[in-house]
């Protein structure tokens, strides 16, 4: 098994396993601990750089475990919305639309909230009408 696999699999796992609530109440009772034992250590230096590097050290190597998996799954979402594009009667310029610049993101996002905009015109066209329809 490749190396690259092996870390997908740990990431994913960990991701999993870092998202539930016992992982929470597991963090949370580590800080009660860390904190209980402050009249011990006489709230000292070395009694706050335990919780300051511990929780630094877990948060830098949790980033890229959720990053890798968050990667991933956009990945599969982008692929499953080209696939209804490629199936429907969507435009298939669409495809791949992520690769593009922000301006021109922005320019297609601009057609679409004009299109938005006219068919809401639209609807309150009709809800108008029906409103004012005397045969009801």
């Amino acid at each position: 098994m490749s190396a690259s696999n092996l870390f997908r699999q740990f990431a994913a796992k960990a991701s999993s396993a870092a998202g539930r609530p016992l992982a929470f109440i597991i963090a949370a009772l580590g800080i009660v601990v860390w904190a209980a034992t402050g009249p011990l250590f006489g709230f000292g230096d070395t009694w706050q750089l335990v919780i300051n590097t511990s929780t630094t050290i877990i948060t830098f190597l949790m980033v890229f475990l959720i990053q890798n998996t968050q990667n991933r799954d956009s990945a599969a979402v982008q692929i499953k919305l080209d696939e209804l594009i490629r199936i429907s009667e969507a435009r298939n310029a669409l495809l791949s639309i992520e690769d593009l610049d922000a301006d021109a993101l922005e320019a297609i996002r601009r057609q679409y909230r004009e299109l938005a905009e006219r068919g809401r015109s639209e609807l309150k066209d009709v809800e108008r009408d029906v409103s004012e329809d005397p045969g009801d």
